[in-house]
């Protein structure tokens, strides 16, 4: 993985730091999904230009990148905070 560095006013990283809190991540986790989003829109583009081109690795990543698009406009989320706890994962009685 990279690392790159990018310079934003004061409230434009301000604003962002607000919203990578409200949507549980982080300011970095943002620009890279905002990259990762730009790039895939590109090679979409290609893609539908040309559908037999797609590789079957091309294939699986795009399907898993619209079903964490769906589960992320669904409101699902896959972070460790949304976890069960250990306590009520194992009450088996409850479920009964």
């Amino acid at each position: 993985m990279k690392n790159i560095t990018v310079s934003v006013d004061d409230e434009t990283y301000r604003l962002s730091r607000i919203k990578a809190a409200e949507n549980g991540t982080s300011v970095s986790a943002l620009v890279r999904n905002f990259l990762q989003n730009l790039a895939h829109d590109d090679a979409k583009a290609v893609s539908a230009k040309d559908p037999a081109s797609e590789t079957n690795l091309e294939q699986r990543r795009r399907i898993l990148r619209e079903v964490a698009a769906d589960f992320e406009k669904r409101g699902i989320g896959l972070r460790m905070a949304d976890n069960l706890p250990r306590e009520e994962l194992y009450q088996r009685n409850a479920i009964r």
